[in-house]
């Protein structure tokens, strides 16, 4: 299964935004798979963009907060480097697949999770072409 493989260390921008202090790991497929998206210090990211009209249900922050950073990460840059050589590059199904995967790994619930992984693949296209 997937796993978070290090611990998500972050300081605040604004009241919003958030940047990581240390790099951020997330392991795709098994705990021995090769594929590793490394979201570096530096990025920043503002979790879950949910509109404010949802934050009672679901506010930017919770069980799948680490999910949201490497959905962001993804959103951001399509493609992940897996050795010296090596990129692998992501569609955005393929990440909002991961995302959705990831908040289960996190402990979201699954109905929670549906949710979201629902909201971006309805909505994400346009942050996604804005990544371009």
């Amino acid at each position: 299964m997937s796993s978070f493989t290090t611990s998500l260390i972050v300081t605040p921008v604004d009241g919003r935004r958030w940047k990581l202090v240390e790099p951020f790991r997330y392991r795709i497929g098994s705990m021995d798979s090769d594929k590793i998206i490394t979201v570096p210090v530096g990025f920043v990211t503002d979790f879950a963009s949910i509109p404010w009209l949802f934050w009672q249900l679901l506010p930017a922050w919770g069980r799948y907060g680490k999910a949201a950073v490497v959905h962001d990460y993804l959103y951001q840059r399509h493609m992940i480097q897996v050795s010296e050589n090596l990129y692998l590059t992501f569609s955005r199904y393929q990440a909002d697949d991961i995302f959705y995967e990831a908040m289960l790994v996190g402990n979201t619930r699954h109905w929670k999770a549906k949710l979201m992984w629902l909201a971006v693949r309805i909505c994400g296209w346009l942050a996604w072409r804005r990544k371009e």
